[in-house]
């Protein structure tokens, strides 16, 4: 499938399946390494301390990266600005996959995750610049569906790897992935972005400034930053609750964590198919709404002495349909409230994302038992999302069509 749109007088013919792949690159790189960290840690010397940090460096390099591809690509196009970034992702696994010692090791992710920023930045910002405005939504979704799919799956390919090749094949594959992508982008990719404009800081930080002062990216962009973090806090506290509270072997973690991906491809399946049917408004607040009734569903089960397995994993399933439900509406109507910066909006949408994502990962580790301070965060975090979706609707902020 190939996205196109016509600028100046040409139509752009860009492959779906290549910004999937440079999408899905940039999230998967985050957790795929989680496994393999204490057998990673034993070779190397490091403590578990140390290692950690190859994944909280990860997170925050995708972060700040994605504030600079934005900009970036919005001056010198989103060609260059992907080449570069992948570039540096390729160079980076191959530094991972050599490393001597954990400080090299350590440094080596922090350029992956710059570099693999890229991919997520940029291959939304090209969607919008390429898709019909009627199927912008229904495009995005699939991009989307990979920042919350990424954290599900990786562990499961990392801990395969790691297992039957030892830690270092998974930079082999992080390798092959990276020279797959920098090829194929030469070869295959044109240039999208038709408003370059000049690239000084005094105009980035305008543009930021004029995004997150208007009510609806505002709105939208927490909201979408929320409903699709919402999953983090079960990440990080799943394996406590599924083989310390629950006495299940730690093997099956990692289909628990699986589960995310049934419910998020579900929901943003039917997002797709019913895109050009509802307005996005009616996706946001039914995704977001579903999100909090299911973690305020969580801690009424488990105070009740209720939980099960089996409904832990049904709550999450219909948690991240929510999830995905509502997500791509929300990073639609974000990217479609100012025209202009959308490479700008789409590297601050991302940024968003993470920073939430690591917020909730540090919130769910302040509370004693596992299953509550999931919970509750996830209350909260839902609950942020419903009421930001609602103050970007109330100031009429909506997605141009």
């Amino acid at each position: 499938m190939k996205l196109s749109a016509p600028t100046n007088g040409t139509a752009l013919q860009v492959p779906l399946w290549l910004l999937v792949l440079v999408t899905l690159s940039g999230t998967m790189a985050m957790h795929i390494f989680v496994p393999a960290l204490p057998v990673a840690g034993e070779a190397l010397g490091a403590s578990a301390a140390s290692m950690q940090q190859t994944i909280t460096l990860y997170i925050i390099g995708l972060a700040l990266g994605q504030l600079i591809y934005g900009p970036v690509s919005d001056a010198l196009g989103r060609r260059p600005a992907l080449l570069l970034g992948l570039s540096i992702y390729f160079c980076a696994g191959v530094m991972a996959l050599f490393a001597p010692s954990i400080e090299w090791l350590v440094a080596a992710r922090l350029l992956q995750a710059l570099g693999g920023a890229a991919g997520i930045t940029l291959g939304r910002a090209i969607v919008r610049d390429t898709a019909h405005p009627s199927r912008v939504t229904k495009d995005l979704a699939l991009l989307n569906l990979l920042t919350l799919v990424g954290p599900g799956l990786a562990p499961i390919v990392g801990a395969y790897l790691a297992e039957h090749f030892g830690w270092r094949s998974i930079y082999v594959f992080l390798v092959a992935i990276g020279s797959a992508m920098l090829l194929f982008t030469y070869r295959l990719l044109p240039e999208t972005n038709a408003r370059l404009r000049p690239l000084k800081l005094g105009f980035i930080a305008r543009d930021y400034a004029q995004l997150i002062s208007n009510p609806g990216f505002a709105g939208y962009m927490l909201g979408g930053a929320c409903i699709t973090s919402a999953v983090y806090p079960y990440l990080a506290s799943v394996p406590y609750i599924v083989h310390g509270q629950m006495g299940l072997p730690i093997s099956a973690t990692g289909w628990f964590a699986a589960s995310t991906i049934v419910g998020a491809s579900l929901g943003t399946f039917l997002t797709r198919r019913l895109s050009n049917r509802w307005p996005a408004q009616y996706f946001l607040l039914i995704g977001a709404g579903l999100g909090l009734v299911m973690a305020g569903t969580l801690l009424a089960v488990y105070l009740l002495d209720w939980l099960t397995p089996g409904r832990l994993m049904a709550i999450t399933v219909i948690m991240t349909f929510g999830a995905g439900f509502a997500s791509p509406a929300a990073l639609g109507s974000a990217l479609s409230v100012m025209p202009n910066l959308v490479g700008s909006a789409a590297g601050f949408y991302g940024f968003g994302q993470m920073a939430m994502g690591a917020i909730g990962t540090l919130l769910v580790g302040y509370g004693d038992d596992p299953v509550i301070a999931c919970a509750v965060t996830q209350i909260c975090v839902t609950a942020l999302a419903l009421s930001s979706f609602r103050f970007a609707h109330a100031h009429g902020q909506h997605a141009k069509k």
